[in-house]
């Protein structure tokens, strides 16, 4: 697989929808792949066998993957998401360090698992819990600590579709309107009959294949298009992101089906880029960053021409995305600051078609839905969530007044082999929150 093609793939891969048990014995675990043992770009310089760089075309592969995730702009060009000038807002803190104890029963199996294994069993770089505002947990491993970002991989069409969402709340962005009528260069693609809102909840129909396995799939065309680098003499495809969207077909009619597909998301922030006449990164900043008193920077990847990666190029900070989490728990309000209104935050919770979302075959998310690219659980604490490959997650929790983030490396990108373990230890911790309220 040359560098055009393993550039974008694991940022780009979605969600397996076929759910298979996680087998570690073909990998190293967790302790013995943590780059700080293998000593990844260690020393002045490195030896040539801890050399994790460009132009190879590895540095996604795993073990080297536990290291890139927390050094994605030493490998890519990147555009900041700036936090702005003013103070970071603070956290208080109340730690349970009896949440390490709390047992579950991952899906599928008879045998008990501590909170406290579960992080191992994951790879898991970095842990946060809040409750009622709070931190109650905190960890970090791997490649990350406090001064870090780590790649949000998939979490980013979560916050593309959040932006989106407040732009409809506020009026500027019409999601009943066709993707023609504001993107006229998309009139002859497939998205042009899409409305806005079936790419927001990608119940589009797209003729795009993300079959790894298939040399000849669209996602090789589309990662070919969007690499930063320059393209070889003999290059005559598309050239970023956007004129990859100008050559999409359409497979049938829209709005039948949910399909978890990238593109859609790249359709998406040329939508609200074009609407507000900003790009991506530089809208995320005004209407989110620099709202919630980020602690640090993020930054996103970008294609040849500048554009971000709208469907998985951000890195950011642990504790800023949990202010994210907090942000969507308290329906758009931060430190007594109104963000964005309470409905885009009640649009999302609703969900999107569940028997739309059921044709997708995602086992371990039964009787969930897709709504504004965030996942719906429908279970009975309300939860909702963003997700992106190899671990990532924003989960929120409004019965249990929870908001969980993980970074992790994972060395399988589907999230179908870590619910099995993730989603019954996250309930675990609700429960346990719920049974004994905290009092502040």
């Amino acid at each position: 697989m040359n560098l055009q093609k393993i550039l974008l793939s694991v940022a780009l891969i979605a969600l397996y929808p076929i759910c298979s048990s996680a087998q570690q014995a073909d990998y190293l675990s967790a302790k013995e792949s943590d780059p700080r043992v293998l000593q990844w770009m260690v020393g002045s310089p490195p030896p040539p066998d801890k050399l994790i760089m460009q132009p190879q075309s590895n540095y996604f592969s795993f073990p080297r993957l536990r290291w890139t995730v927390c050094h994605i702009r030493e490998l890519l060009p990147t555009k900041q998401v700036s936090r702005g000038l003013g103070s970071a807002s603070s956290f208080e803190y109340a730690l349970l360090p009896q949440i390490d104890a709390l047992e579950f029963t991952p899906l599928g199996s008879n045998q008990t698992m501590t909170w406290r294994e579960s992080l191992d069993a994951n790879y898991t770089d970095g842990m946060i819990i809040l409750h009622k505002g709070k931190v109650v947990y905190e960890k970090y491993a791997g490649c990350l600590d406090e001064l870090q970002q780590h790649a949000a991989m998939s979490i980013t069409k979560s916050i593309t579709g959040l932006l989106a969402q407040i732009l409809v709340a506020q009026g500027t962005l019409d999601d009943t309107k066709l993707v023609s009528d504001i993107i006229p260069e998309l009139a002859e693609s497939a998205f042009g009959s899409a409305t806005v809102r079936q790419v927001m909840d990608m119940t589009t129909s797209l003729n795009y294949s993300e079959d790894y396995s298939d040399p000849n799939a669209d996602i090789w065309i589309y990662s070919a298009a969007a690499s930063p680098l320059p393209k070889p003499q003999s290059y005559d495809g598309p050239d970023g992101y956007f004129e990859y969207l100008q050559t999409v077909t359409g497979a049938s009619e829209h709005g039948n089906a949910f399909a978890y597909k990238t593109i859609n998301t790249d359709a998406l922030g040329w939508i609200v880029s074009r609407v507000t006449g900003k790009n991506l990164a530089d809208l995320l900043s005004q209407r989110i960053w620099q709202q919630i008193g980020a602690e640090q920077d993020a930054y996103m990847t970008v294609d040849g021409k500048g554009t971000p990666f709208a469907g998985g190029g951000l890195s950011a900070g642990l504790r800023d995305l949990a202010r994210v989490g907090q942000l969507m728990l308290n329906g758009g309000e931060l430190n007594g600051v109104r963000v964005f209104p309470e409905s885009v935050v009640d649009s999302i919770k609703r969900g999107g078609n569940k028997s739309d979302f059921a044709k997708a075959g995602y086992r371990t998310l039964e009787g969930g839905s897709y709504r504004s690219m965030w996942w719906v659980f429908h279970n009975e604490n309300g939860a909702f969530a963003a997700r992106g490959v190899h671990g990532q997650t924003i989960y929120v929790d409004p019965t249990a007044d929870m908001v969980i983030v993980r970074f992790s490396s994972f060395p399988k990108a589907g999230n179908a082999a870590i619910d099995p373990t993730s989603l019954p230890a996250y309930q675990a911790v609700a429960d346990y929150l719920v049974s004994k309220p905290l009092v502040f």
